[in-house]
């Protein structure tokens, strides 16, 4: 709700600005400031939320979402490296999608601090990997450049002395 929030006070605002200064110009009707501003607000409120396409309203899965849910193909996953710390999953997963399917995005954590590490593993659609890797490596994401590369299989230490 909050999100909504934030992108539609604006254009409620502004709205109602609008409905006020247009009442106030109309001699005709001699209604009060109070009122006009009364009237500016409820018009703004009703108006907006018809108005304005809030992305990624709870009420609307967005169609990204109904992508990764029905893909049922191979997929490979990418090791993306030298990341901005500030970067979060919903980034790179926007990054990424510009140039194929993402299925799930994967950003390391030191286990002590909870920061970011700079690395993480992206799952793709296996026919978009190698497009991936091409446009992506050695590209600048906020100031920093990707590494990005097929993951390789993780290996378990298996260290015990017998």
């Amino acid at each position: 709700m909050l999100p909504t929030l934030r992108v539609s006070l604006p254009y409620t605002l502004a709205l109602a600005v609008l409905v006020y200064l247009g009442f106030t110009f109309l001699p005709v009707l001699g209604l009060s400031q109070e009122i006009l501003v009364v009237i500016g607000v409820l018009s703004a409120g009703i108006l907006v939320p018809l108005l304005v396409d809030v992305k990624g309203s709870v009420s609307e899965p967005s169609s990204e979402a109904k992508t990764v849910t029905e893909y049922k193909g191979e997929t490979t996953t990418l090791y993306v490296g030298n990341l901005p710390y500030r970067a979060n999953e919903d980034a790179v997963k926007e990054l990424f999608q510009r140039f194929g399917v993402v299925i799930n995005v994967r950003l390391m954590k030191d286990r002590q601090t909870g920061r970011r590490r700079g690395f993480g593993f992206v799952e793709v659609a296996a026919k978009d990997g190698t497009k991936m890797i091409q446009k992506l490596n050695d590209f600048n994401f906020q100031e920093r450049t990707l590494k990005v590369r097929e993951a390789k299989e993780r290996q378990d230490n298996d260290d015990t002395d017998e």
